[in-house]
């Protein structure tokens, strides 16, 4: 029997939740044992090539798993079970070239990812990748096999996946540091410690990809069969989906080294970018997969011609849902960016103008999660409609806009010697990314309208309207609140003041909200409030 979006979503959110949990205790011991030491430094290197291909690759929401669930939610079971077999079998054949080169050119790849390394560092580093080029073959069959369990009502394993990546790093490090202390030479110790780290990475890839062997068995696939089938109907439409999008989200990591290009003219903009995006994505990975891993095979299953009013109306009831819960959080962090900041990272070496830089990207960055959010979302819409060439063509012009607007905002002398025009600095490859997003949104709503007709633009830009009126009042009121108490100057008083003036955002939030009546939101609020109910009687 088919789950609810609400049951679907709250699954998908406690995988995300434990997930997020997992990782950030993985953090925290890596830093303890390692700090910012030869041998995490070299694995940041090493993992450029793997951690991308994993998140691209095998993530939840990624190109495999969109392809795969836009695909197999309109097929029968069986014929699934067929199409991942070919797909696997195809996809894994060209991935274990793709391993076999990184394993070959990793001297090479180092060098070029980072060609200013101390030569021991080098050497951990291309042993650390050669490691884990393996990952490259497993990101794919985690993909796959995301797509397969999500369209076929599984939600449960891949929502909790990334949680085995973490575990098996834990104890990995854990059980390094519990050996090693103090005992041996620095340089030893980084080159085993980086060992331990890249075996830990490939060992928790494998158990992602592990996890999904009994689901799958139950959900109808029966073992790995190897099948060659290019001419499949549904085979030929996955990889007409996922050529395109693979590109089009390739294309992101590339925006990624457009901002750490002109980052290099800013004194510690590149680590401060580092960090805010860390506070950023935790909220906004939470809300993406609540979002969009329930909503994407219902999309999916209303392409007929038929079904263009119910889609429509789930792409609005997205869209209104995704801008609410991004507006209410950015809202939170333009007002309490400077406290929150603090807290989670004001010790040691990272001193009161270090906040000050973060706390000025977690800024911009609240301003522009709205954006962030609807495009994923958007995209989806269109990969569900079978068209990947859109979003790849977007994303094409959308490299060009971003390389234009980091050069107009970031002020300062370019680093070609020329003066721009504005000064927002580091905060301005922020809002360039932004402004380069709701270019997306405002662009794939426009070709969406010309594709299924019928979409109310007028309707949907008031509600939309009245959500960042609603967000820009509750911002307000959590920055009176911060600002107009008087609270103790210890890390207890910074903890009130971001619970306290976040819960005053939220309440203002939420009443308006209920008042000025966005149905998405109220149905969202009124579901939200009977379950609390529920579960106090």
């Amino acid at each position: 029997m088919a789950r609810s979006l609400k049951s679907i979503a709250l699954i998908v959110s406690l995988g995300t939740l434990l997930s997020k949990a997992g990782g950030l205790t993985r953090q925290l011991l890596i830093a303890g044992a390692f700090g910012v030491g030869a041998a995490y430094d070299a694995y940041n290197y090493a993992y450029i090539l793997p951690g991308f291909l994993l998140v691209l690759l095998g993530g939840l929401n990624g190109p495999f798993h969109s392809a795969m669930v836009s695909v197999l939610s309109k097929r029968p079971k069986k014929e699934s079970a067929y199409v991942l077999a070919a797909l696997s079998t195809m996809i894994g054949s060209l991935l274990i070239v793709v391993t076999g080169v990184l394993i070959i050119a990793a001297n090479q790849i180092i060098k070029i990812v980072g060609p200013g390394l101390d030569p021991e560092i080098h050497r951990i580093a291309v042993i650390q990748l050669q490691i884990m080029a393996p990952m490259a073959l497993l990101a794919g069959l985690i993909g796959l096999g995301f797509g397969y369990l999500n369209a076929t009502n599984q939600f449960w394993i891949p929502s909790i996946s990334p949680l085995m990546s973490s575990i098996t790093l834990i104890l990995g490090v854990g059980l390094f540091w519990m050996q090693t202390g103090a005992e041996i030479g620095a340089m030893k110790l980084a080159i085993r410690g980086g060992m331990v780290l890249a075996i830990s990475t490939l060992t928790g890839a494998l158990f992602q990809w592990l996890i999904q062997l009994p689901a799958l068995l139950q959900k109808g696939v029966r073992g790995i069969k190897l099948i060659w089938d290019w001419r499949h109907p549904a085979v030929k439409e996955v990889w007409k989906i996922i050529g395109p999008a693979t590109f089009s989200s390739g294309m992101m990591q590339i925006n990624v080294c457009t901002d750490l290009f002109f980052a290099s003219a800013i004194p510690g903009a590149a680590a401060g970018l580092s960090y805010a995006s860390l506070l950023v994505q935790a909220p906004l990975g939470l809300f993406s997969n609540a979002l969009l891993v329930p909503l994407l095979p219902t999309f999916s299953q209303l392409t007929k011609s038929e079904d263009r009013e119910k889609l429509i109306a789930r792409v609005r009831q997205g869209v209104m849902l995704s801008t609410a819960s991004m507006v209410a959080t950015g809202a939170l962090f333009v007002a309490l960016g400077t406290p929150i900041v603090a807290i989670i990272y004001e010790r040691g070496a990272f001193d009161s103008n270090a906040v000050s830089l973060v706390a000025s990207l977690l800024i911009a960055y609240g301003l522009c999660m709205p954006a962030y959010l609807c495009r994923d979302l958007l995209v989806r819409v269109f990969y569900a409609l079978g068209d990947g060439i859109t979003p790849f063509k977007l994303s094409t012009i959308c490299i060009v806009l971003n390389v234009l607007f980091d050069w107009l905002l970031i002020g300062g002398p370019s680093p070609w010697g020329d003066q721009l025009p504005f000064n927002f600095g580091a905060p301005g490859l922020v809002i360039a990314t932004g402004a380069v997003n709701l270019f997306s949104c405002v662009t794939l709503i426009i070709i969406l309208k010309q594709k299924l007709g019928k979409i109310p633009l007028k309707e949907w830009s008031k509600d939309l309207a009245k959500l960042f009126f609603i967000g820009s009042l509750a911002g307000i009121s959590a920055w009176i609140v911060k600002n107009q108490l008087h609270w103790p100057t210890n890390l207890l008083g910074l903890l009130l003041q971001v619970t306290i003036s976040s819960l005053t955002g939220l309440i203002i939030f939420f009443f308006i909200s209920n008042f000025l009546g966005v149905k998405e939101v109220n149905q969202a609020f009124s579901s939200l409030r009977k379950q609390i109910i529920h579960h106090q009687f």
